[in-house]
């Protein structure tokens, strides 16, 4: 047999693990404030831009 015939096996990622404390014992994504509509400060002009863009039809 020769070297080149056998393949080097790569490393592989290890998997991602099952974690099995409580749950309960931190918060979650609805216990904190982001991503409730934070939006970086920008200008006056963009956020009317954006007001007239998401307005409904019948506030016309």
């Amino acid at each position: 047999m020769s070297e080149a015939a056998t393949p080097t096996p790569e490393p592989r990622e290890p998997k991602a693990a099952l974690v099995f404390d409580d749950p309960l014992s931190r918060p979650s994504e609805d216990d904190t404030d982001r991503g409730w509509g934070e939006r970086p400060s920008g200008d006056s002009a963009a956020d009317l831009a954006r007001f007239l863009d998401e307005k409904p039809p019948h506030h016309i």
